[in-house]
């Protein structure tokens, strides 16, 4: 493996040996973004698959890959890989990372880590006993101003925390001519809407404030019962007219009360089918002394409240706590936002695999912590009483 350095904005400084060797399976949206990240970070793709040989060769050109395979189980053993990025539907993820793992490959697995906690936590053990490093991209904590709202609540500034409250609302499936291989459960596991988004809202409460969720009451509902049948239909790109339609058993959205290892109070809303609503992951943390709130379609700012004042804090490096300042790359006023977020995890994940230990970098335990929540949030929708996670 080659020598490295970590700049301050957490990107990989190639040394002289070769760049890190990387397969993307899976060519989508998703893998379209890791394939970018990872040549930002000097990585050299040297493999690529999707899900027809037809397709495999597109994208080999499209991302710059150096070939096609055919078979995504030849590619995450290939020899010649050092890191496996899995970017395919959620049901291959548990097969394609053990065997990658089993092969010595360091693995960047796409979130839900697993259909079940069970398969997640399998692969939480796999790379622990491998010595591998093995992450998933909960991106958001990336944010340079989500940085500052775990720095300030960490430093004790606000005061003692006494609630936590938000939501993850978008509407890509608001329409019954929607559809995405996530709607099937066999694809993408039991949870739809809270395992594919509400884990990172979820993630993101526990890393700010340190404090884990412990308990959680939930209700689901799935409010388009039926779907047009599109299963293949590419995320956040609409539908169309389909004559068939098949029966939809995961959720549209949760509503979730949760209670932290701490013993504060929260609740969440996750929705896949709210019109208007792009992305619009928001949290707020309600402290003794100040409230500190991050919108992630306005990343650039954190909002601060006190009882006599409120206050806009603009991502200025020069004015952020060391952590937030190593992120934030460009002057304020020169937006960043979610591909900064993406280049900074791979980044940090490369390092890692160099011998770093990049505070915040989100490994598999992290990806493990959510499927046991997501499961906690089916089971307690099911029976209508708390859960413990």
């Amino acid at each position: 493996m080659e020598e490295r350095s970590v700049s301050a904005a957490g990107a990989v400084v190639v040394g002289r040996r070769a760049p890190v060797q990387v397969a993307i399976v899976g060519a989508g949206f998703i893998g379209a973004v890791h394939a970018r990240s990872a040549r930002l970070a000097g990585a050299r793709i040297v493999g690529v698959t999707a899900s027809t040989p037809e397709r495999s060769e597109e994208a080999a050109g499209r991302l710059g890959a150096v070939r096609a395979y055919d078979v995504a189980e030849e590619l995450v053993t290939a020899p010649e890989v050092d890191v496996v990025h899995l970017c395919t539907p959620n049901h291959l993820h548990a097969p394609l990372a053990l065997a990658a793992l089993a092969a010595g490959k360091h693995v960047v697995c796409e979130k839900p880590l697993a259909v079940d906690a069970v398969q997640a936590a399998e692969l939480g053990t796999a790379a622990a006993a491998s010595g591998r490093v093995a992450t998933v991209p909960f991106v958001y904590r990336y944010h340079p101003m989500v940085l500052e709202a775990r720095a300030r609540v960490a430093a004790g500034e606000l005061g003692a925390v006494r609630l936590v409250h938000g939501g993850y609302l978008q509407d890509w499936l608001s329409t019954p001519e929607d559809d995405s291989w996530r709607v099937d459960p066999e694809l993408g596991g039991a949870s739809r809407a809270f395992a594919d988004i509400g884990s990172h809202w979820c993630d993101l409460a526990e890393f700010i404030t340190g404090d884990r969720i412990a308990a959680v009451c939930a209700q689901s509902a799935t409010v388009v019962p039926e779907r047009a049948q599109r299963a293949g239909a590419r995320p956040f790109q609409g539908g169309g007219d389909a004559a068939e339609r098949r029966p939809v058993s995961t959720e549209d959205l949760v509503v979730m009360l949760f209670r932290t290892e701490g013993g504060v109070l929260g609740t969440m809303l996750v929705s896949q089918v709210s019109p208007g609503r792009k992305n619009h992951l928001h949290i707020e943390v309600g402290c003794e002394l100040a409230s500190v709130r991050f919108e992630q379609e306005r990343p650039e700012t954190l909002w601060l409240g006190r009882r006599e004042r409120t206050e806009e804090l603009w991502r200025d490096p020069a004015h952020l706590s060391p952590s937030a300042a190593r992120h934030a790359i460009v002057p304020v006023g020169h937006p960043q936002g979610y591909l900064e977020c993406f280049d900074a995890f791979v980044a940090d994940t490369y390092a890692a695999i160099g011998g770093a230990d990049p505070d915040g970098l989100p490994r598999f335990a992290a990806g493990v912590r959510q499927a046991h929540v997501t499961a906690a949030v089916l089971v307690s929708a099911e029976r209508g009483e708390w859960v413990d996670v």
